[in-house]
């Protein structure tokens, strides 16, 4: 289901839910079984896996992939590039993947180049500045090793 107030481009599956007020651009890749709530932008260049979750307010900016059933909590931002600035021609796009089974707290802040592992979990509002381990849960600001999972 696309609602009707959303702007999809790209290949959109039919068990795939999009709600109002998105944006997808046409090459995105999204996945099967997913939700992604009001709100939302996804890029080019970003990859959705199967059975994810997005919650309102999020961007997906190219270089950004979501592995198999990662949530995103309302208001996660992402960032692509570490060095921001208004018609910068030098810029370089830095990656961020997450992967398979991880969890990410509403209000997160997830900066470019890193790695959040399978079946992490980010607690909201966190702001990760560095790869996060499997199986582990990382709170605070920057974000620091709570437990293992």
């Amino acid at each position: 289901m696309i609602h009707q107030l959303s702007d999809c481009k790209a290949y959109i599956p039919s068990t795939t839910n999009v709600w109002q007020y998105c944006v997808i651009l046409p090459n995105a890749t999204i996945g099967e079984n997913c939700n992604i709530c009001s709100h939302c932008l996804i890029e080019n260049e970003a990859k959705i896996g199967n059975n994810c979750t997005i919650k309102c307010g999020v961007q997906l900016w190219d270089g950004i992939t979501l592995e198999d059933n990662v949530f995103v909590g309302a208001n996660v931002t992402f960032t692509n590039d570490r060095y921001p600035k208004s018609k910068n021609s030098n810029w370089q796009l830095e990656k961020t993947l997450v992967k398979n089974g991880a969890s990410i707290g509403a209000g997160s802040t997830i900066l470019c180049g890193v790695t959040i592992g399978e079946n992490a979990m980010i607690g909201a509002g966190s702001v990760v500045t560095k790869n996060i381990p499997a199986n582990e849960l990382w709170v605070g600001n920057p974000a620091k090793f709570l437990k293992k999972l």
